[in-house]
């Protein structure tokens, strides 16, 4: 009988990280022949909210590609509740929402399309639009074009997603970016309260946060390589 050897390392896997919602295994990212991270280890678990920190150009973005499943490693693997993202690639992409760097937001659609449409992608349909973008402080924004928006108000149509999902991992990249003061609380509360459900939260931002403090927050910091 032959045996294949990754479910052999899934066996090991499941029984070394039972806990864990993502664990990461000896992760290597090469960008233009360039080491970003290599040898890279964690798990996150349930309650736990990740910071990823680093300069620019360090790898911060690459890494969370990676654990989306957007990107490929040079090495290693990237593992839910102990099985390789690519075995469980449609249970891992229903638990998960990413946010990128970039809004994603449609300019030749309405905050509320944008918002109808990002839902209706992730499989749901039922949902009160426009109390999820009375959340995010866009009331009397629903019908304009996202294209004569602000940036902030990009941002928060953008997130305005997070109100509505019932997604465990949520990987965010710089969701702070262009949000007022008032703003970045309410994203700090929501993120927190995840975390308390049981959700994990994984991100990235050069953003100081107030309410999660540093008993709630664990952080990996990448660093620029010159080798």
């Amino acid at each position: 009988m032959v045996i294949d050897k990754l479910e052999i390392e899934d066996s090991v896997v499941q029984q070394t990280t039972a806990n864990a919602l993502i664990s990461v295994h000896d992760l290597t990212c090469i960008r233009e022949e360039r080491i970003l991270f290599d040898a890279l280890a964690f798990s996150v678990n349930s309650g736990d909210i990740l910071q990823i920190e680093g300069p620019n150009g360090a790898g911060k973005t690459s890494l969370l590609r990676i654990l989306a499943g957007l990107s490929r490693p040079y090495a290693g693997r990237v593992c839910y509740l102990g099985q390789d993202i690519g075995r469980c690639r449609d249970e891992y992409n229903q638990d998960l929402l990413y946010l990128g760097h970039l809004p994603g937001v449609k300019s030749e659609l309405t905050a509320t399309e944008n918002l109808h449409f990002n839902l209706r992608l992730n499989g749901y349909v039922d949902f009160d639009t426009a109390g999820i973008l009375g959340q995010v402080n866009l009331t009397g924004f629903e019908d304009a074009l996202a294209g004569h928006l602000s940036a902030g108000q990009h941002r928060r149509t953008a997130l305005a997603r997070l109100w509505h999902t019932q997604s465990k991992v949520w990987i965010l990249d710089e969701p702070f970016t262009a949000i007022d003061k008032k703003g970045v609380e309410q994203l700090e509360r929501l993120l927190l309260a995840h975390a308390d459900n049981g959700g994990c939260v994984i991100l990235t931002t050069h953003q100081d946060m107030n309410q999660i403090t540093d008993s709630r927050l664990t952080k990996i910091r990448l660093d620029y390589r010159f080798d």
